[in-house]
Order: structure tokens, then sequence, then C-alpha cells
């Protein structure tokens, strides 16, 4: 399984603009030197996130990005996908309907995997910045399980 720095070095730079009081632009050169991240490869991610509407850019003096929408609002996996950060999970392409295979079937483990796959989605689908910034992000892997348990 990979997720790679795309998708970490996107939600670490989220989580720190979300510190930042609301409104207030922040610049890419500030986040990269709080999160030790490079200023080019911030700027690649950050116009990713622009075009997908995860971070709005504010332009002259004082001017830098903010969230589009609140970091309640704002979950995880949007990031994410919105720096095209696959969770790859098996060796083939996901939702292609091509296997690993050399003659193009899926092996033994592809559902196992795929199941996986999506879980992260789907759990990366109910965190917010806003969990992380407030330190609940383990509260809410408790909340999935107690559901996953009822629901049994």
């Amino acid at each position: 399984m990979k997720l790679g720095t795309k998708g970490r070095y996107a939600v670490m730079a989220l989580v720190d603009l979300a510190n930042s009081p609301v409104g207030e632009p922040k610049t890419l050169a500030d986040i990269a030197a709080s999160q030790s991240i490079s200023l080019s490869y911030l700027e690649q991610l950050f116009a990713k996130m622009r075009r997908r509407g995860v971070v709005k850019s504010v332009r002259g003096p004082g001017g830098g990005y903010v969230l589009a929408k609140p970091a309640d609002k704002t979950r995880l996996s949007d990031v994410i996908l919105a720096v095209d950060e696959p969770i790859k999970t098996t060796r083939c392409s996901p939702d292609t309907g091509r296997g690993c295979q050399p003659d193009g079937s899926q092996c033994a483990t592809h559902e196992l995997w795929d199941a996986l796959r999506q879980h992260i989605l789907g759990f990366l689908a109910q965190v917010s910045l806003d969990d992380v910034v407030a330190g609940r992000a383990g509260q809410v892997v408790q909340l999935i399980r107690e559901n996953d348990t009822k629901a049994a």
C-alpha cells in the first residue's frame, strides 16, 4: 500500500493553513518553512488544489492562500484526490477492469486489497481538517468502530 508525498504534504500544508486565523491568507513560503516542505513542491500542490476548489488564492500585499471551505467541511479524501494521489493497494490500476496478471486477469487477492483501498478512502472521507487540527482523528476511528459494531 502506498500513499505518496503529494497526499501527505498536501494534508500537512492544509492543516497548517487551517491553524491560521479564518480568512487570513498564508503564504506558501510560510507554510514551506513551518512544515519543512519544498516551496516549489508546494506551489505544484496548491495549483492542483486551487483548480479543484480546495483552496483559494488571495492576490496582492498580504496575499496567499485560504481554505475554500471551512475546515470542518474539508474532507481529507478531497485533499488527497485534489492532488491526484491515488491510494494504491494493488499492482493493477483501480477501476480499469484489467488485472495485474499477464493475461489481464485479477490475482486471487485483488478483491481483498481493493476492499482495503475503498475502506481507506471511506475513512479519509469521514475525517475533516478540523478533526486533525483539534486532535480528533483518533475519535473518528473510534466512532467508525462503534458504528461497525452496531451494524454487525
